[in-house]
């Protein structure tokens, strides 16, 4: 495994907020807010309204019905325009189905970073992101920040990105994911932390975990370029359990700013964007911190 390069800088030129305007999407925006600050970028936020259905309303009503929603849209906009005035930005609201318009907006935007929240919750036995930061998590060919239902949202924690935890597991999405952790600590001078995860021995496995833990710290340290010391601050660790929760303890622990970890290609798996429990949900639902996912 080779080290990533060190001066390969992160671009959030075009940074995608999308809202429902729910509690839980308002908590990302001051993310996208301070971000675009940061990197001098744009916000493009985008709101998309579901196709006007209007029942059994009699026809002659449906022209104030398109009416009422379409000042509706209006007064969203300016919303959006008030929260961003202070970075350059645009404020849509579009109807349509969600993922087309987001997909749309992130090839036409140029966009770098998609930001939205979410909730984390139990619902029969599994974890429930809601059915559109699924979708985008796995569909979105960009990086992905998350802000879960734990965040607790405050400009000073935005902008003090100087602890990052990456969670390495050595897989092509990982990698991906190491490339932007390694960027985003340069980029703010911050100290790194890399756990890797070793899930528990099973019945009739040889190999127990600890004799693992030489080779996963020697891959991990493979990650880091050399002149990496001179702008931040690499830590290794790994970690017996499983992944999601040693994940969370370590982030909580380290007191993280921001957890990274890269997901796979969802074309690589069908039906990926209904898969239940992976990893990433797990910890989007359980974390302190923002979680940017990486595709790979």
């Amino acid at each position: 495994m080779k080290a990533m390069e060190a001066r390969t800088c992160v671009s959030l030129r075009n940074i995608l907020y999308a809202t429902d305007f729910s509690p839980i999407a308002e908590n990302a925006a001051p993310y996208a807010l301070e971000l675009a600050r940061s990197y001098k970028g744009k916000v493009h936020a985008l709101h998309v309204r579901p196709v006007e259905m209007y029942g059994m309303a009699p026809p002659e009503s449906w022209p104030v019905l398109r009416e009422a929603a379409e000042n509706q849209a209006q007064e969203q906009r300016k919303y959006l325009d008030r929260v961003f005035a202070a970075v350059e930005h645009e404020a849509i609201v579009t109807e349509g189905d969600i993922w087309d318009s987001v997909a749309e907006h992130i090839e036409k935007g140029q966009i770098d970073l998609i930001v939205m929240g979410t909730h984390g919750r139990q619902g029969l036995g599994k974890l429930v992101l809601g059915s559109v930061a699924e979708n985008v998590l796995r569909r979105a060919a960009c990086p992905v920040l998350t802000v879960g239902p734990h965040v607790r949202v405050g400009p000073e924690r935005v902008v003090a990105m100087k602890h990052i935890l990456l969670a390495a597991n050595f897989s092509m999405a990982s990698d991906a994911a190491a490339a932007y952790a390694l960027s985003l600590a340069q980029e703010n001078q911050a100290l790194l932390d890399i756990v890797h995860v070793i899930e528990p021995q099973k019945t009739g496995e040889i190999v127990h975990p600890s004799e693992l833990t030489a080779g996963c710290l020697s891959r991990m340290r493979a990650l880091i370029p050399p002149e990496a010391d001179l702008w931040c601050e690499p830590h290794t660790l790994v970690e017996v359990g499983e992944p999601a929760e040693q994940i969370l303890n370590v982030a909580k622990a380290r007191r993280s700013d921001l957890i990274v970890l890269g997901i796979k290609n969802a074309a690589a798996i069908p039906g990926a964007a209904h898969i239940p429990w992976t990893t990433a949900h797990k910890v989007i639902a359980g974390a302190e911190c923002p979680v940017l996912t990486v595709r790979g």
